[in-house]
């Protein structure tokens, strides 16, 4: 068998492909039942990060679920708009924030 570089590039042979596929189909399981709610997927994940462990910085909960500040500032201001979570000021670092369930 010879290799071929066309062949190996093609979007089926990659394995990254059938992870972001199944991943989506995962994700959209959870639509119908986070739509009920007003949620995004990303909004519940974020969620459910704060519910293992209250009190995180937006950097803290950033690095866990791989989510840059561009993202998870809108989403956070959404969810305490909601009603969902507080946002405050650390007492040991003012430049830091504490995001905390409701």
């Amino acid at each position: 068998m010879t290799y071929d570089p066309a062949e190996a590039l093609k979007l089926d042979n990659q394995l990254c492909f059938p992870l972001y596929a199944a991943a989506r189909k995962v994700t959209g399981l959870y639509a119908p039942y986070l739509k009920e709610l007003g949620l995004t997927y990303t909004q519940y994940i974020v969620l459910l990060v704060l519910w293992e462990r209250d009190g995180l910085s937006l950097g803290e909960i950033g690095e866990r679920l791989s989510l840059d500040s561009g993202t998870l500032t809108p989403l956070c201001k959404k969810l305490e708009t909601a009603g969902l979570i507080t946002r405050r000021r650390s007492e040991q670092d003012e430049r830091s924030v504490r995001i905390t369930l409701t």
